[in-house]
This record gives structure tokens, sequence and C-alpha cells, in this order.
């Protein structure tokens, strides 16, 4: 029967673990089952490409006394679709081979996914302390389990039971039309138009969104020469509460979160739980719990009462996708055994 943990087998060698994302590129080495050592974050411009910041990394010390020459299997997540052999960062410069890579690197496997795959098949490895519970009721073993995360990007995920393991969904469900829910978002639809003649859902429930809806909040108020502020601005301004508007944009776009999350989790039939990661909400702290999140999840009409019993979860921990990654490739390299 299936669990909601993945029994990770032992690794007679440290394995490479990477999450490549288009600003920094996270690595690790796994030395036992979910023990990773020498946890190194590198920023992706200053590299040429994937494989120099990979070198670099197993250049360090650390890496070195832990490896002594025996690296032998790697994985990698990365932000972005893959398909094929051939890699082309939609958020960095950086493409690459990865038959070639693996071979420049002496590997004997290299697996690499999404990142939102990886971090989906990490769901069932998070322990109490790598999330927080934000309503609903307890997960129903052996179901869907959903995950959204808004970044730079909206990724949308989830995994299903079939036999004795878990699957991962490749999805670009971020990029589903935006559903406006009460008549402000339907304002902010109007203006944004005026930009884009498709609004997906990523446009609004990302980095680039909360800018977005903070320049449509100020123009909705009549403020049209209001400073250009950043995601990271905007957000420190409303955890403050010395902006205003900057804590309305936060407001709305944990609302809106908390409508595609729950149109995601009635889409996946996810009574095993809806999990929310990437790096706007976790950020959030207080202000995330304390929003219309999951009011607006819950906010089906006739299907608010089954949403009810769906729990939502906050990603707490640092380094998700490591895990995620982890349990892919000793699934691979199970399989090839």
């Amino acid at each position: 029967m299936l669990t909601q943990e993945m029994k990770i087998p032992g690794t007679a060698a440290p394995r490479l673990l990477a999450d490549i994302g288009g600003t920094n590129a996270r690595f690790a080495l796994e030395t036992g089952p979910q023990q990773f050592e020498a946890v190194a974050v590198l920023a992706c411009h200053a590299y040429a490409d994937l494989q120099s910041a990979i070198a670099a990394y197993l250049a360090s010390p650390a890496v070195q006394r832990l490896c002594q020459g025996k690296l032998l299997h790697a994985a990698l997540a990365i932000a972005n679709p893959v398909e094929g052999d051939t890699v082309s960062m939609t958020n960095h410069h950086w493409t690459f081979s990865i038959e070639a890579l693996r071979r420049s690197l002496g590997l004997q496997t290299l697996v690499v996914v999404n990142d939102f795959t990886a971090l989906a098949m990490a769901l069932p490895l998070l322990t109490e302390n790598q999330r927080v519970k934000i309503g609903g009721g307890w997960p129903q073993p052996e179901r869907a389990i959903g995950l959204i995360g808004a970044g730079t990007g909206l990724g949308v995920s989830g995994i299903i039971p079939a036999g004795e393991r878990w699957i991962p969904l490749r999805s670009e469900g971020g990029h589903v039309t935006f559903s406006p829910a009460d008549e402000t978002e339907i304002d902010i639809l109007r203006l944004v138009w005026q930009e884009y003649p498709h609004v997906s859902a990523e446009r609004l429930i990302s980095g680039m969104g909360l800018e977005l809806l903070y320049r449509a909040f100020c123009r909705l108020a009549g403020l049209n020469n209001m400073e250009a502020l950043s995601a990271a601005e905007i957000s420190g301004r409303a955890q403050q509460r010395s902006c205003a508007i900057c804590l309305r944009t936060v407001e709305y776009f944990c609302a809106m979160l908390g409508t595609v999350a729950g149109n995601l989790a009635m889409t996946l039939g996810a009574t095993g739980g809806m999990y929310i990661g990437g790096g706007i909400a976790p950020r959030l702290g207080r202000l995330f719990g304390e929003s219309a999140f999951r009011q607006r999840f819950e906010a089906k009409g006739r299907f608010a009462d089954y949403l009810a019993q769906i729990p939502t979860y906050l990603i707490t921990e640092e380094y998700p996708a490591f895990l995620g990654v982890s349990a892919l490739l000793a699934e691979r390299l199970a399989a090839g055994a």
C-alpha cells in the first residue's frame, strides 16, 4: 500500500544535487538518505554556463573533502521545461545538452527535471517542521496532492498515486487565463488588457505580477506618478504596513493565489492536500496566514464544503527541491539496478 512517505535507499557515494533558477543555482551533496551537506548558493550571472557553475561548486574544499573523486550520480532541477536533450533556459542565457554535460562531468547518471516536478516529488517527504498548515481538514491517503507556487513565474504541478509510487505531473498551469473573482479584479483585468491581450494567472500572480498589480492599484487610485517599486519592495512595505497601496496589492495577490489554488485542487481532486511553494508566499510570514488566501480557496459555491475539507500547507523548508531530486535520482538508480 502506498504511504505518504517514500523510502530513499542509502547512497554508496555522495550524489550531486542542484536546484537551478534564473537568479541562483543551489547545490548540495547527498551523503546519505536526505542528508544534504556542503550546501552552496551561487549567482548564475557570475558564470558563463551551467558547467562552469558546477565546476566552481565541485572545486570547493568542502565538496572535495566529501567527494574524494567518487562522484558518479547527479540530479538537477531547473526552472525550465525539460523536453529532449537540449535545455535552453527561458529566464537566463544558459543552454546545455544533458548528455554532453553528463560526459563532461564524468557521471554515470544525470537526471534533469523541471523544478516544480522535483518540488512535487518532495511533498510526501516534508515533515511538520518543513510546512505550516493553513486551514482545512486532513489529507486523505492515496489521493492526488496539488502544488502551486509564485516566484519568478507561477509554477503548477502535483503528484498522483500509482501502486507503490508517486507520479509527478508536468504542467504549464500557470499560463491558464486569469479569472477575476470580484469587481476590483475586473477593474484590474481591464487595465492589464491594455498592455496584454491575454492575461494569464502568472501575469498577476508572480514577482512581475506583484509589480503589475501595484501599478494597477495606483492607477485605480488616480496616482499616476507613483514611484516604481520592485516585488521585494512592495512585499517589504506591505509587511511593515508603511504603504497602504503595497498592503492592498499583497492582500489581493494572496487572494488571487487562493482562487487559482482552489481551481487546481478541484481539477486534480487533490484531497491529499494542496501545497504552496515558490519564493513569495513563504517570505510574507504572518501576512500570508492572515490573508484571504484560504477564504478564496474555498469560495467555490456548491463545492465550498468539498474544498473546506482539503488542507493547504505552506512549504517552509529552505531547500525542498533537494528532497525531490534526491527521490527522483534514487528511483532512476533503483530502476536500473
